[in-house]
């Protein structure tokens, strides 16, 4: 179906079309005013934007036409519903098929994924732990949930099945989540845990949002005379809209954590095109409005769709891609916010993370917290995997470009 005809339908669904004597009053999905629609004969009018640039039918024109067809009728309303129902239902069969088999799948990609980090050399003294083992104990405590000391319990079901040849302490994983050394190793495998779908992620999504942590603070107290808050530590993503992966991270700790959102844009767009996804559309919110950024992703051959502050001219000097980006959202509103709620899939992805693993930091230790996180990401990306595989029907790979 023509996309301006759904979305015709869409507003036609919501029975707020108004007949005057000449025209017809149609509602702006994103302006808050209303439309004029003139149908006389053949010819059809509207004064919005779309119809001026391209004088041909719009969705609100098709909003009119569908009103009048269906409406009038005893089940018109019912007609419309049935025509807007979404075309792509939810398959039942591989949502249960990844939920029963996820424990077991995870331990097995990630054990896969362990394989690609490199053991420390032994020269003297007491063997150390396998940084292998370490990584796959670390991220398993975190996919649990539980508390180290819960969390022996699931080290044992690895032991069992072979994923681990022996069973640390659980003070052990306290105090290997607290090196430094394990932040790069971390942030690797979440690249690579994303790879296995770049050939189905071309269109990506970037925000941040906070996670608390057992600390407290008292900024709130003393700037503004309120009680205590959570200390919390801020993520930086970059997600495909598609499957809600994440091809990049960067987590702001203490001096670090109120970090502006503009300035980690091209990082996370670099991380995501170097790990080797096609970037075909980039959406972000008005906080990462900036010529740079959106020159950066048409260099790379990609789209940003970045809504324009209040006030934003369209005319800085020397940037062509800020001109028509600027044109596109001025004169072709509806279709530019089309592309840019895709952006609602990185609060989806959020909120993914959140509802799964919590929104809690546990760990006390700055380099704890930092891992901690990351490990959230890196859990977060297998089940996304694992969901896939009975989606899909793809066979992971981890391999490094």
């Amino acid at each position: 179906m023509d996309e301006r005809k759904f979305k015709g339908l869409q507003i036609a669904k919501t029975g707020k079309i108004r007949k005057l004597v000449n025209s017809w009053l149609v509602p702006s999905e994103s302006r808050g005013t209303f439309y004029s629609v003139k149908l006389v004969g053949d010819k059809q009018v509207c004064d919005c934007p779309d119809f001026d640039l391209r004088q041909q039918k719009c969705k609100h024109i098709w909003s009119v036409e569908l009103y009048q067809e269906h409406i009038g009728k005893k089940d018109g309303m019912e007609v419309i519903e049935k025509m807007t129902k979404p075309s792509a239902p939810q398959n039942w069969h591989a949502y249960n098929l990844a939920q029963t088999k996820e424990q077991e799948t995870f331990m097995k990609l990630l054990s896969d994924l362990c394989g690609d980090v490199e053991e420390s050399l032994y020269n003297f003294g007491r063997p150390k732990l396998s940084a292998r083992e370490m990584v796959f104990s670390s991220t398993l405590k975190v996919y649990s949930t539980f508390s180290l000391r819960r969390f022996v319990g699931d080290m044992q079901i690895a032991l069992d099945r072979g994923y681990i040849a022996h069973k640390c302490a659980f003070s052990s994983v306290s105090n290997y989540m607290m090196d430094e050394k394990l932040t790069p190793v971390i942030q690797h495998l979440i690249t690579l845990s994303a790879m296995p779908l770049r050939s189905v992620e071309t269109k990506f999504a970037i925000d941040s949002s906070g996670f608390r942590t057992t600390k407290f603070s008292e900024y709130c107290r003393e700037k503004h005379a309120m009680d205590v808050e959570h200390q919390w530590i801020k993520a930086h993503i970059c997600c495909g809209v598609k499957t809600n992966i994440i091809t990049a991270v960067e987590v702001g700790v203490g001096s670090n954590n109120r970090s502006a959102d503009s300035p980690q844009f091209i990082p996370l767009a670099k991380q995501t095109h170097d790990a080797g996804f096609n970037i075909e559309e980039m959406s972000a919110d008005k906080a990462y409005s900036g010529r740079d950024n959106l020159a950066y992703i048409e260099e790379i051959g990609g789209v940003p769709f970045i809504p324009f502050r209040k006030g934003t001219g369209g005319q800085p000097k020397g940037n062509h891609i800020w001109r028509r980006m600027f044109n596109y959202f001025a004169f072709n509103r509806d279709e530019f916010m089309h592309h840019y709620h895709q952006r609602s899939n990185v609060e989806s992805t959020f909120n993914m993370i959140k509802s799964k693993f919590t929104d809690l930091i546990r760990s006390r230790n700055e380099t704890a917290q930092l891992n901690e996180l990351l490990l959230k990401v890196l859990c977060h990306n297998i089940v996304v995997l694992i969901h896939e595989m009975y989606e899909l029907g793809i066979e992971p790979s981890f391999i490094s470009k």
